[in-house]
Formats: C-alpha cells, structure tokens, sequence
C-alpha cells in the first residue's frame, strides 16, 4: 500500500502553497486545492508514519457531511475530483476553531480530572465522570496555530481581542451548535453518539461559509450508542471511534507532544490497525462501504485529476 506522506506539486495559476499537520494546500485565485495526505497527527505532533488510505478516508467522509449540512450553512466544497483531493472556494479563515462538546471526554476530561471547573469560560457543574453527558452541549472555542499547540480560548477573550467580530462570532456559534445537531441525528442513525466535534469557518466577500473537514475521525469522537450506559453505569471506558485510540497510544509510551518528549516508534502492525479502526469509522458513520484506491502510483493520480479540475 503506498501510503502517501506528502505531495510537492507545481501546478499553473498556482498562487501559493501551505502545508499543514495533514493537508497540503495549493492556492489558486479564487480557489484552493486540498490534498488529504495520509500523515496522521496527535497533541499537535505529525507522527513519523503515514497511514494507508487514511487521507482518502478524511476526505470522503468530510465530503459526505458537507452535502449533508449544505443547507443549514454554505461550505467552500465545489467539486471532489480524486479520493484525497477536494477543491473548493477559497475564503479567508477565522482565527478560532469552534469546539462543539456534547459529553465530557478527551481534553474536556483530562482538564476536569485535574480539578479545573471552568472550559475556556464555560462552568462545568461538579460530579461529573469521565464520558458523561453534558447538560446541553458547550463551544469551547481554540485558537489555531500554524506550528505548535492549538489553546482554549473564551469567548470573552475572542471578543476583547477583536480576534472575530462580535456580531459574526455569534453566527459562528449559531452554526457550530445547528451543525452538532444535525450530526448528532445522523450519527444516532447510525447507532453512533457524537460525543465533540470541531468547526472550521471562513468569509468570502462578508459570507461566512464552512470550510475544511466535518465530523471526520480526525476532527470528531464517537461513541457506539448501544454499549453507552452500561459502560458509564460499569465506570467502564466507552467503545469509541475517534483517533483518540491514538492518542492513549501515545500517552501509554510515555509521549503528549511535550517538550524533550520523543514519539515512539510505530510498527507495521500498529499502522494495520490504524487503517483497519479508520475505515470501519468511514463505513460506520456513513452507511457506505468504503472502496480503497488501491493506484500503484497514487501521486500521479492525484496530479492527473487536479489537472483536470482546475
């Protein structure tokens, strides 16, 4: 399997180039090209290792909710012309990630584990355990970082900054919570919990517009809705699909993206199964069977379907 690490193309009219922690970002004009690699990232830090065909994963499964919430906010998504790459309208991105979270988990928990009762201005009511339900879902809002760690942020902060427009920010939350509950029904029909979740957005020529990925394993958790309640009544951990498996991974060899930290390494064996927990969330969430392209030379693909596009 050609697991694909990073792409390095020259395309003409091209503008610009951004790498980020997953995506390799070709601008255009008025357009961007996004190319799903199959780099894999946790607490910040892209691992060593690509995952085969986890690129192809994030990009279907994001163009699949982006059809599916079309008509509750516009998204940048014009056209999917290769199985890593979406190409869409580009539109200048807020500076925050709106965090949707439904239940108490990941980075939410470890943060009330260690006795802290407030999440980025949010109170937090006491007595809660781990993967709990929340009273009614919360933004928690992070700022996005280029290089380095993604923080929490308040909204307070957001505003008094100016780092978004009052009057915008609250369309971004309106969007985010309208977003959260659509996902949540379709996950529910899929026997899924959306547990959280993150939203990106953007304006072009003063419309705010959803942009990059939605509800993807990178981007979202799931829990198996049939197992729930008796795993919290048993205080035991919840089945999940999200790539916080990852994450416990890496924590479990002694690796949370801090300084002096080095990853561990990953064998062929653990990238297997990185692959295997990544298409069974793609067919999970979306009812499809998932259909790897298995291109012997998946570089040339791609650039030959850009070319195509755009």
């Amino acid at each position: 399997m050609n697991a694909i690490q990073e792409t390095n193309f020259h395309f003409p009219g091209q503008t610009g180039f951004y790498r980020g922690k997953v995506r390799d970002v070709y601008s255009f004009p008025n357009k961007l090209v996004m190319i799903a690699s199959d780099r894999i990232s946790a607490f910040d830090v892209v691992l060593p290792r690509p995952i085969p065909f986890k690129g192809q994963v994030l990009n279907q499964t994001a163009a699949y909710f982006l059809e599916a919430t079309v008509d509750i906010v516009p998204n940048w998504l014009l056209d999917v012309p290769d199985p890593n790459v979406s190409i869409g309208l580009k539109c200048e991105p807020y500076a925050v990630e709106m965090v949707v979270r439904g239940y108490l988990a990941g980075h939410a928990w470890r943060q009330y584990r260690d006795g802290h009762r407030t999440l980025c201005g949010v109170a937090l009511p006491e007595g809660l355990r781990e993967n709990d339900r929340l009273p009614t879902p919360i933004i928690t809002p992070s700022t996005k970082a280029h290089e380095g760690h993604d923080e929490d942020i308040s909204r307070e902060e957001i505003l008094s900054r100016g780092i978004v427009p009052e009057s915008e920010y609250v369309q971004l939350e309106q969007y985010a919570l309208a977003l959260f509950t659509r996902g949540t029904e379709m996950a529910a029909q899929q026997g899924l919990i959306l547990v959280d979740t993150k939203y990106e957005f953007g304006n072009l020529d003063g419309k705010v517009y959803l942009i990059d990925e939605v509800h993807t394993p990178d981007s979202s958790r799931y829990f198996y809705a049939d197992v729930y309640e008796q795993n919290q009544q048993a205080g035991q951990p919840q089945k999940q699909l999200s790539k916080e498996f990852v994450r416990e991974w890496l924590i479990s060899n002694g690796f949370q993206g801090k300084t002096g930290q080095t990853v561990p390494a990953m064998s062929d064996e653990w990238i297997s199964q990185i692959t295997k927990r990544y298409i069974e969330l793609f067919e999970t969430v979306t009812g499809q069977r998932f259909q790897p392209d298995e291109t012997s030379d998946p570089l040339a693909r791609i650039e030959t379907n850009i070319l195509r596009s755009i």
